[in-house]
């Protein structure tokens, strides 16, 4: 079984499935070639049936069966398979949607132009012929071919064991590495990568970044990224992706039903139509947007998830004298280079050849013609051909060659122009013999034949690049793939929590009974509610005073009722740690500063650099001492004025430069003296055009100017904020909100509200508001947050 297998592979190997690093040709596709070149279809004769052409190839050099060999020469019809098509065809060879071709019956084939420059000097014993598989006829080991095949037109392949992957590329790029290797023979990769730029596939599309193509071209092996050609346009008020190239050997109408398919999973959103509006001018595949749907966003999503983005990998494996081999780009070139070298020099030895054989007969004709009389005599009386032919050789020292070259002359070649002319031919064969000669001693002269042939290739078939490279990597973040849209993040007292759009709360009048926020466990209730976007860090601070990092879009979306997500299964939290403030991120800079807050009336002012340094397990923010908790933090520029306010109702209002800046693990100073049961409950800092909104547990809130509470040194007892009685209950948050703000107000059991600041009423401080919420019995308010004005 051992030996049979490796028969088997080394069969497979050799003879099916690797191309052959000079003509770039597995035997199925070079024996079709021979086929028709023995039928003569060159590119200027008549198309033939492609049975006739798989039936020849079948019987006299395939004996695989025609149904095994139609397929293979479709594939070297199919412009989109092929960068340059071995094959002519006419009639239905298949699509770029997989699409089987016609039955052979019905479509007609010819050579290429460019195919039968693989054919060229074939006749002049370039290169070496072994009998067929019954005997019958001789049949090439390789094409002499002008043409760098492998690198032009690539290959793929499966083999036992091993496999090959050449991408194609662009003839002028690829004729211009081999001159340059003619003119530099010990060039490197390197060198020839400055002309190559990388591979070029019949379909176009983008190439993403170098550094798979450098590798490739060095080791043989390597990995690409290639991605379709969209565009974005505008169609009213809507957009659409137009797709007119897609990534090599991608099946169109399977890429179209794979994002369907995506679109009907969920896992792409946005998408209300697709279209194929791909006719004989191009591709063309639309993509149309619903309305407000990013088409950035879903295009890289499409990217992600569909294959409009794919991973070519390349290996350079082809047969060298019949064994595997792994070749980087200028071990490719060498082989080409060396086998042109030899077929180059096989001819000239051929045409020298013939050369000397005329020139030896057009010899012993002019001897015959000087002596004309003589050799009539001879011939004369002579009893036979053969007497006569003998008679001529002996008297003027002929080969046999040329005595029945004599004999066989005619009488018009007596004339003086016949013997003109022959004088003539001679001479000009002398001088290319010499010429012929001179060529097979020098290297140097093959290889300047070399590099005019390739020279002419290029003038012929040289052409504009179809895929574009781009010179970085364009690697997508989670985040190019998420749209940014703004969002409310809730965390509820017993550790839950969930994102959902803004939008989700309908806006209400002053007094409303409000929508159920979340469905949340008995005796829990929503803490806090923060505004931010998906694509902003944010910043979690817990009464522990540590803090942890997020993306928005970290935070699993949710519908309006439902509990959300355990923070603990997000956040590295220790036992009895709960997230106490949420601070979105755009970008890091010693230009921002994060203030602190603590129960116990400490502030701390800390750059926001400091925190920049996202780790998973979370970093201490500020220094607590025994039984203090982290309240609140705000992100500040430094120059902001800060009000502590306090549960029983007083508040301070100082300014922030007295509080001076410190590292990350310290305490802080004194913001506020507290009185005996009190604690502070709320950190505001205080914006321009801005007033204090303070609320209370039973749903009682005011405004009041915020130029009512006089500016003080820190550390002092503060003044009067409101008055805490049994009707209002205790301060619950102050915020500093605009007259445009809207506010969401929640309750403990979940009960939600959204209304705006210009709703409530404006107080003095010493005053005890009006009541925004109807709450339950034992129900009280838990949170409040302001909601920016949108754009």
């Amino acid at each position: 079984m051992k030996d049979s297998y490796i028969d088997y592979a080394m069969s497979v190997i050799v003879s099916r499935a690797l191309p052959d690093v000079r003509d770039g040709l597995k035997p199925g596709n070079r024996r079709i070639l021979i086929a028709m070149n023995d039928l003569s279809l060159t590119s200027t004769k008549k198309h033939v049936k492609s049975a006739k052409v798989c039936g020849d190839t079948s019987g006299n050099y395939h004996p695989h069966g025609e149904q095994v060999i139609y397929p293979t020469l479709a594939r070297m019809a199919q412009g989109f398979i092929l960068r340059y098509p071995l094959v002519d065809g006419q009639g239905n060879f298949g699509s770029i949607d997989g699409d089987p071709p016609a039955a052979m019956r019905y479509t007609e084939v010819r050579m290429s132009k460019i195919a039968e420059e693989m054919m060229s000097d074939i006749d002049k014993k370039t290169v070496d012929f072994v009998p067929n598989y019954d005997g019958t006829r001789l049949e090439p080991v390789v094409l002499p071919s002008k043409i760098p095949n492998l690198l032009i037109n690539g290959s793929s392949g499966i083999a036992v064991g091993m496999a090959t992957s050449i991408p194609p590329h662009n003839i002028s790029e690829i004729s211009d590495a081999v001159i340059y290797y003619l003119k530099n023979p010990t060039c490197t990769t390197e060198n020839l990568m400055n002309i190559v730029r990388g591979p070029d596939f019949p379909t176009g599309g983008i190439i993403l970044g170098k550094s798979g193509i450098q590798e490739a071209y060095r080791t043989g092996k390597g990995k690409i990224i290639v991605r379709a050609r969209a565009e974005i346009q505008e169609m009213g008020e809507r957009e659409r992706i137009i797709v007119t190239e897609i990534p090599y050997q991608v099946n169109k109408a399977l890429m179209i039903e794979g994002i369907a398919d995506l679109v009907r999973d969920k896992k792409v959103d946005g998408i209300s139509d697709i279209r194929d509006e791909s006719d004989r001018s191009g591709l063309r595949v639309v993509i149309e947007l619903k309305r407000e749907t990013n088409a950035q966003i879903t295009l890289n999503q499409l990217f992600k998830h569909s294959t409009m983005q794919q991973t070519f990998g390349i290996i350079m494996l082809a047969l060298s004298e019949g064994q595997p081999r792994i070749f980087s780009l200028v071990a490719l070139v060498k082989a080409f280079v060396d086998h042109r070298r030899k077929v180059v020099r096989r001819r000239i030895a051929f045409d020298l050849e013939k050369a000397e054989d005329r020139e030896h007969i057009l010899a012993g004709l002019i001897v015959a013609l000087e002596n004309i009389d003589e050799v009539i005599t001879i011939i004369r009386q002579a009893k036979s051909s053969g007497e006569a032919k003998e008679g001529i050789s002996k008297r003027y020292s002929l080969s046999e060659k040329q005595a029945a070259a004599i004999l066989d002359m005619k009488l018009s070649r007596l004339t003086k122009l016949e013997r003109d002319e022959i004088r003539t031919e001679r001479g000009n064969l002398l001088s290319l013999i010499s010429e012929l000669k001179s060529i097979l001693a020098s290297e140097q002269k093959i290889l300047e034949i070399i590099q005019r042939e390739m020279e002419e290739i290029k003038q012929k078939y040289a052409d504009e690049r179809r895929t574009e490279i781009t010179e970085e990597e364009v690697m997508f973040e989670t985040e190019d793939l998420i749209p940014e849209e703004s969002i409310a993040v809730i965390v509820t007292h017993e550790g839950y929590i969930k994102r959902l759009p803004v939008d989700t709360y309908r806006s209400q009048k002053r007094g409303g009974k409000g929508v159920i926020g979340m469905e949340i466990k008995e005796q829990d209730f929503v803490e806090l509610l923060f505004t931010t976007t998906t694509h902003n860090y944010i910043l979690f601070f817990t009464n522990k005073g540590r803090v942890y990092w997020l993306k928005g879009y970290d935070i699993p979306e949710a519908s309006r009722v439902s509990k959300g997500k355990a923070i603990i299964n997000l956040l590295r939290l220790a036992e009895d740690e709960k997230v106490r403030a949420m601070i979105p991120i755009r970008q890091w800079g010693d230009n921002y500063f994060l203030v602190f807050g603590t129960k116990q009336g400490l502030v701390k002012k800390t750059p926001l650099s400091e925190y920049s340094n996202v780790r998973p397990g979370g970093i201490i923010a500020i220094s607590l001492v025994d039984g203090d908790d982290l309240m609140n933090v705000k992100l500040t520029d430094g120059t902001k004025e800060v009000i502590l306010a306090t549960r029983k109702g007083k508040s301070i209002r100082f300014s922030e430069p007295d509080v001076r800046s410190m590292g990350r693990n310290t305490m802080g100073v004194k913001g506020i003296e507290l009185e005996e049961m009190d604690e502070v409950v709320s950190m505001a800092t205080i914006d321009e055009d801005t007033t204090l909104l303070t609320l209370t547990e039973k749903g009682y809130a005011k405004r009041t100017d915020v130029g009512e509470y006089p500016l003080q040194n820190r550390g002092g007892k503060g003044v009067i904020n409101t008055r805490v009685t049994e009707r209002n209950g205790n301060v619950v948050a102050v915020k500093c909100v605009r007259e445009e703000d809207g506010l969401m107000i929640v309750s403990s059991s979940g009960k939600l509200i959204r209304t705006e600041a210009a709703q409530i009423s404006r107080f003095g401080r010493g005053t005890q508001g009006v009541k925004t919420m109807e709450l339950g019995e034992g129900d009280t308010v838990s949170t409040l947050t302001r909601v920016e004005k949108e754009d």
